[in-house]
Parts: C-alpha cells; structure tokens; sequence
C-alpha cells in the first residue's frame, strides 16, 4: 500500500514539474481592431481610416493610435457638405467634379462630361449650386454654375482665357476668381458679377487662388510678386494690400474661417507638404494635419470646427493616392471621406 502511494506521489511531482511556469497559448492580437476599441472615431461606426489598408505604406496606425478624441463631441457630425475634383479617369483631360456629405455618405459625381477637364469648384453660399472651372479649347478655360439638384449648368465667361478658382462671394452677388491671358503668363486675380457680367480685375491684386473673406471686404491670395510666394488680402477695391504669411514654399489654395480670425493654407516641397493654420494676420502658424501625408488644398467647415483637405497618408508616393480628410481644428479625429484608386484633391467645404 505504501509503494503504491509513493508511485503515485512521484508521478503527480512529475506531471506539476512539467507544467510549472506555462500558461494557456495567448491568441495573436488585431492591432487595428484594439486600436479601434480604444480609440473610436466619434460618430463614424465604420471610418474608411480604421479599415486594414493594402498598401505597403501602413501610416494609419501611428496617426489613430496618437489622436486624442474629445469626448465631449461624439455624438456631433461636422455639417454641410464637401465638393471637390474627382480624377475618375486618373488623366486630368477628363477631371471632373464630385461632391461628398461632411459624414462621408452621399458621394456622387455631378459633371458628365467626359471629354474635358472640370477642377477647382466651391460651393455657393447656401450650398444650392458650384461654380467650376472647365476647359473649352486650347488657353481658354470657362466658369459655370451648376445647379445641384436639377443639373442644369449655367456658362458665366466667354474666352477670357485661363480661368480659375471661382468663388461665389458671402452674400452670393459676385464671384472672384483668377486670370492668366494666353500671351503673358500675369496672373490677376478678377471679379464679376455673379451672373458673368462686368468683369474686371482687382488693381494690384496678381496672383491666384483667391478666397473671399466672410465679410466680403476683402480676398486673400497667394502671389509671388514680391519674391517667394506668400500669402497677401487687399480690399476688393484695390487697397490696403498686405503680405501676411511667412512661410518657406506656400503654394496657394488657402481658406479663410468662418469669423474670420483664422486662415489654412499649405506649404513644403513636393511630397512633404503639410497644412497650417494661423491668425488672420498670419501669425502663430501651426501644423495642423498629421504628418507624413503630403497634405494640402485645405477648407474650413461652416462652423469653424473642422478643416477638410488633400492627403495621401494610405498611398504616400502614389500619383493616384491622394483622399480627401477632414480633422478638427485641434489637430484631433482624423477621418478620411474617399476611398477610390484614383486621387480626390481641391476639396471645398459648403452649407
């Protein structure tokens, strides 16, 4: 009896020896799938910027692992909606123009015309209509209003030249825009009347991507006229001209927010270009989107909390990578809006 204890004594001792230290094998984990939990993207179930992406470049991850997301505003979605330039055909020959809800539902492609380039829209004041630019024949580009709901298309000049970057003023009367003639290569920056007539240039005013101030007093433009580009507003007359920016390769497309006491804007060399905001003198200029991206051509969001632009932080390197995003003016909540194989660029928030 005492043997037969002993035996199975020794093989219990054998057995606990064994397993001493070991614990259950511990499934692989979904990186994205904790970032996910533990990092929501307030009032989107299902962001694009949280899907497993196929490209080699994998720069999700670090941006949605370092955002903080005020949780103050989760129940909140950014208003009005996105219109932009879509390069379906990913030839700029055929671009045209797409718009999108600020949520990132409703996508759909308003121009239809295949055979020509469509670019720079934005959106009227009350978000009924856009005005574009499209090309008519060689050096001569035209602006149009498109009525969103029905379609119906409106031609505003008639060979002036290269025009672009039309924008409808806040109380809807004029439309500024830009200008090169076929024979110099003087950019002007011009205004007319809303419905095409009276045209004129802004005196002292030459440069490009225009936007209007939300008073309507003033437009601000980038111009290289006096060395490196910068930033400038001047007074739809004509006066008080003044540089505003000092930032080393600004490009142009800036926005002016809705009070009127900020601006965005884009600077840095090709493939490392960032977006900025800053006071409406220019001062404290800021990184605002995440790094690594190639960011640029950004807009501030009716209501001032958001600024929507161009990135290519899925395909970075890729001609055809660039998305459209939109981020809070705190840097936080990064979201992408497009998820298409060709690039989505020159976005303009509206109502």
């Amino acid at each position: 009896m005492n043997k037969r204890l002993y035996l199975w004594s020794g093989l219990l001792l054998i057995i606990l020896a064994c397993n001493f230290g070991s614990s259950p094998p511990t499934p692989t984990s979904n990186l994205l799938a904790t970032l996910a939990a533990s990092t929501p993207l307030s009032g989107n179930p299902t962001p694009a910027l949280l899907q497993t992406p196929t490209s080699p470049f994998n720069l999700y991850t670090p941006i949605v692992s370092t955002l903080s997301v005020p949780t103050s505003s989760s129940t909140i979605q950014p208003p009005g909606k996105i219109v932009f330039t879509c390069q379906i055909f990913k030839v700029q020959a055929s671009n045209q123009i797409c718009i999108i809800n600020a949520d990132g539902t409703g996508f759909k492609r308003l121009t239809t015309d295949n055979t020509r380039q469509h670019y720079y829209p934005s959106l009227s004041p009350d978000g009924t209509s856009v005005v574009y630019a499209a090309f008519r024949e060689a050096n001569v580009y035209e602006i149009y209003e498109m009525d969103i709901a029905s379609g119906s298309v409106e031609q505003l000049t008639n060979k002036l030249g290269i025009v672009n970057g039309p924008e409808i003023s806040p109380d809807g009367n004029s439309i500024v825009f830009k200008l090169t003639t076929a024979n110099s290569n003087r950019n002007v920056i011009m205004l007319m009347d809303r419905n095409g007539e009276n045209e004129g240039n802004i005196p002292n005013a030459e440069g490009w991507d225009p936007t209007w101030s939300p008073d309507g007093k003033y437009v601000l433009f980038a111009s290289d006229m006096d060395g490196p580009i910068q930033l400038y507003t001047i007074r739809i007359n004509g006066k008080e001209l003044t540089k505003i920016s000092n930032l080393p390769a600004i490009r142009g497309r800036s926005d002016w927010s809705p009070d009127g006491n900020f601006i965005v804007t884009y600077s840095g060399e090709p493939w490392n270009r960032e977006v900025y905001i800053m006071k409406a003198d220019g001062s404290n200029a800021r990184v605002l989107s995440p790094t690594d991206g190639n960011s640029q051509g950004p807009s501030f969001s009716p209501d001032g909390q958001w600024v929507t632009f161009t990135s290519y932080y899925d395909h970075y390197g890729d001609d055809h990578g660039c998305e459209i995003y939109i981020i809070r003016v705190d840097g936080t909540d990064l979201r992408r809006l497009t998820d298409n194989d060709y690039c989505d660029y020159q976005p303009r928030w509206g109502s």
